[in-house]
Formats: structure tokens, C-alpha cells, sequence
């Protein structure tokens, strides 16, 4: 076994798990949403959320598997992998509200738990930054032309959307910032 798959036994089970729980969301909103009489709105913001949550995930799972031959087995490794993941649960934990009773709009849901999701995941991404900064075998993958410019076209749109003060402006920065992820993927 790699020291690679070693830590990601535990990393990627989190990881999974924070898929889970916002996938899970989603089903409990939708299946409340068709219920007979339900008042239930669900809005754009609470998904685009969930979407930019679900598609960092997959990015950062991408990136962890970029990373793999310099990962060491360490208790470092171990407390970062467990702190990473943690925190990546915890947001996808928050991005849909768990107990559906007198919840009545997801907008709302949205204002509330917005800088509790945005700010970890923002953190996260700027020591993910540092790190691979800071690691020469990682850092040579910034040198590719343009990649510089992407990453700080990308920082500065997910700093706007925790910035940012009202639902259209969310939204508009929540479909940005997903829709940056789809056309990373796919070109």
C-alpha cells in the first residue's frame, strides 16, 4: 500500500460522506418540495450552493490525487487530511438545512448559513494554495502559461461571492464560480 492510499483511506471516506450529505440534502428538499400542500420555496441560491460545494469537492479530490507522490505518512499528513476533510463535511453538512420543519424558503436558509460554508472552503483552498506553493514538485505545475491568471481570476471570484451582499449577486458569483469549475473540467 501507498503512503498515498493509506491517507486517503481516511480522506476520501470523508470526502465521500461530505457528497453524501449534500446530495442528501438535496433529496430531502426535493422529496419535501412535491409533497401534497407543501409551501416548500426552494429558490436558486441553496442549490447554485450546493453545486459550488459538490463541484470544490470533486476539484479538491482532483487535487489530492495531483498531490500523491509527495504525500508521506505522517501524523502532519494525518491531522491535515482529517482537518481538510472535516472541514469540507462540515460546509457540505450546512449547504441544506437537516430538519425541513418551519423552513419555508431556502433563500432565507441560504442567508444564514452562506459565510459558515464560503469561509471554510475559502480558507481551505488559500492553504491549499500555500502548500502546493511551497512544495517544488507541486509549485512546477504553476509554471504552465496562464495557470497563474486562473487561479487569480478564481481567488478573486470566490472572495466576491463571501463578499457580496444581495441574492442576485450571489447567484451570479455561485454560477461563476461553478460554472469556472465545468469549463476547467471539461477543456
Amino acid at each position: 500500500m501507498s503512503a498515498f492510499e493509506f491517507v486517503f483511506t481516511l480522506f476520501g471516506l470523508l470526502l465521500g460522506f461530505s457528497l453524501v450529505e449534500v446530495l442528501g440534502g438535496l433529496a430531502r428538499v426535493v422529496e419535501r418540495r412535491i409533497r401534497p400542500g407543501s409551501a416548500l420555496r426552494i429558490g436558486w441560491l441553496t442549490p447554485l450552493l450546493g453545486l459550488f460545494v459538490l463541484l470544490d469537492l470533486i476539484s479538491f479530490w482532483g487535487s489530492a490525487w495531483a498531490a500523491r507522490e509527495v504525500l508521506t505518512v505522517s501524523s502532519a499528513t494525518l491531522i491535515g487530511s482529517l482537518f481538510f476533510a472535516g472541514a469540507y463535511y462540515l460546509a457540505a453538512h450546512l449547504v441544506f438545512p437537516g430538519d425541513l420543519d418551519g423552513i419555508d424558503d431556502l433563500d432565507a436558509h441560504f442567508d444564514r448559513i452562506k459565510l459558515p460554508v464560503m469561509v471554510p472552503l475559502f480558507v481551505l483552498l488559500l492553504l491549499q494554495l500555500a502548500y502546493w506553493a511551497w512544495v517544488p514538485q507541486l509549485a512546477r505545475l504553476y509554471s504552465v502559461p496562464g495557470v497563474g491568471w486562473q487561479i487569480g481570476f478564481f481567488v478573486a471570484l470566490f472572495a466576491a461571492a463571501i463578499l457580496v451582499r444581495g441574492r442576485l449577486w450571489n447567484a451570479l458569483l455561485l454560477a461563476a464560480l461553478s460554472l469556472r469549475y465545468l469549463i476547467v473540467a471539461f477543456l
